[in-house]
């Protein structure tokens, strides 16, 4: 038979195991804040409905319907159509995917879109405006900021110049229309 050898445990002494307690405290609180510091601050896309298709492509244009907004929920711009027919011009505000085109956080973020597509475009101030807002612009210095888009259609650039062309015809000739409305009108009878 094979004999064991004991060996006696030593007694923690007092305050021991609460030294250990707040020493794995600690060590998880400084793993967290680690963490934490190491999450990218960049930009957040949250699709709130999947488009179709492809992404938007350096080169193309996009457009989209949005709302841009303070992190406090303010709105500070919207989009507006054009009063053309969607069949010459599609809704929305048109965006060329373009370096320099826009901020580099919406630029980044177009380029994550697909047409049909909802999404929520969270863009820090560093690739926003950063300390220099646009001159009498509601959006303060170092802000971050929020846009709600959706995205009606995207289109190549060659394309959207030519329908901008059919655009450009389209209103002059309302504009002609109007004219000669006006002047078939009849003169109003003279007053004595």
């Amino acid at each position: 038979m094979t004999e064991v050898t004991r060996v006696p445990l030593q007694p923690i002494a007092k305050g021991s195991l609460l030294k250990l307690w707040i020493g794995i405290a600690i060590a998880v609180l400084a793993a967290a804040g680690l963490a934490w510091a190491a999450q990218p601050k960049g930009l957040k896309l949250e699709v709130i409905e999947e488009g179709m298709g492809p992404t938007a492509e350096i080169g193309q244009v996009v457009f989209a319907r949005y709302t841009g907004r303070l992190p406090d929920g303010t709105t500070f711009d919207e989009s507006q159509d054009f009063p053309i027919p969607e069949s010459i011009l599609p809704g929305g505000t048109p965006f060329a995917v373009e370096e320099g085109a826009t901020i580099p956080g919406f630029f980044e973020g177009l380029q994550q879109v697909k047409k049909g597509g909802k999404y929520t475009l969270y863009i820090p101030a560093e690739k926003a405006y950063g300390s220099a807002p646009p001159p009498g612009s509601p959006i303060p210095a170092d802000s971050d900021l929020v846009f709600d888009l959706e995205v009606v259609d995207i289109l190549e650039r060659a394309d959207v110049e030519q329908r901008f062309q059919a655009a450009q015809q389209f209103m002059i000739a309302q504009q002609a229309q109007q004219g000669e409305g006006e002047a078939q009108a009849p003169a109003p009878a003279p007053t004595e």
